[in-house]
């Protein structure tokens, strides 16, 4: 990394920063663009409920570049091949779904990290390596101080284990999947629901204990106002449509 490169997204919110950003899925190259230029700070690509063809993740990844902005990843519960090509790609970081427990926060952070600390398969030849321009020690240092590992919470089971799952060496921080929680519990009120709240509270109070930030998704600027310590995930869908049914609802 040169000392003109941005600081990186790992450091930013590691280090306190409250970050603002846009949960979009494939296709979506010019979102990915406007995000850029509105100034948010960064941008998750779904690819656990949306297509993850990864000549497409590459090109949207180079989208964002060309407007200096962080990509994250949310890939499958289990696809460590996915998080492989994601951030080879340059993406700066994944998003793991359904982590029920340490064990498997420590298999996320394997996947996402070079050895000694994980078993990410090594290139520098990738775009992440510039295309082998990048020396051996230069990369693997460049990885370690930028690679983004965030454990997403859905069950009652990872709620309950969140204080275990956040103090993995390699975890960042932790978000909480609201719908998948409440269905999980046998609700329908998603986020809204008590219990919900109260096992997202839990969630909130082990962060604080680790001395971890959350990453909240949310779906206004209200909910985004009132969210704890950390980064703010906009729900670009939600977002998008409740704009659209409120332009074909034009007062008359």
């Amino acid at each position: 990394m040169k000392d003109t490169d941005p600081v990186p997204l790992k450091e930013r919110l590691t280090g306190g920063e409250r970050l603002l950003g846009g949960l979009l899925r494939l296709p979506a190259g010019p979102l990915v663009e406007m995000a850029g230029v509105a100034g948010l700070d960064f941008v998750v690509i779904d690819c656990e409920h949306g297509p993850a063809d990864v000549v497409p993740l590459q090109q949207h990844i180079q989208a964002a570049g060309a407007h200096g902005l962080p990509v994250l990843i949310r890939v499958g519960a289990e696809e460590p091949s996915l998080v492989l090509r994601a951030l080879d790609a340059g993406a700066q970081g994944i998003i793991v779904p359904h982590v029920d427990s340490a064990d498997h926060a420590r298999r996320a952070v394997a996947w996402a990290h070079y050895p000694p600390q994980g078993e990410r398969g090594f290139a520098t030849y990738s775009r992440s390596g510039r295309f082998g321009q990048a020396g051996i020690a230069e990369h693997l240092a460049h990885a370690a101080a930028t690679t983004v590992v965030v454990p997403m919470l859905e069950t009652p089971r990872a709620c309950a284990a969140s204080g275990e799952i956040l103090a993995v060496p390699g975890v960042d921080a932790a978000l909480v999947g609201p719908a998948d929680l409440s269905v999980a519990m046998g609700l329908t009120g998603g986020a809204a629901e008590p219990a919900v709240r109260g096992a997202t509270q839990e969630v909130v109070e082990a962060a604080k204990r680790a001395g971890k930030p959350m990453v909240t998704i949310v779906n206004s600027t209200q909910q985004a106002a009132a969210a704890p310590p950390g980064a703010v995930l906009y729900n670009l869908t939600h977002v998008l449509m409740g704009t659209l049914r409120a332009l074909s609802t034009p007062e008359r």
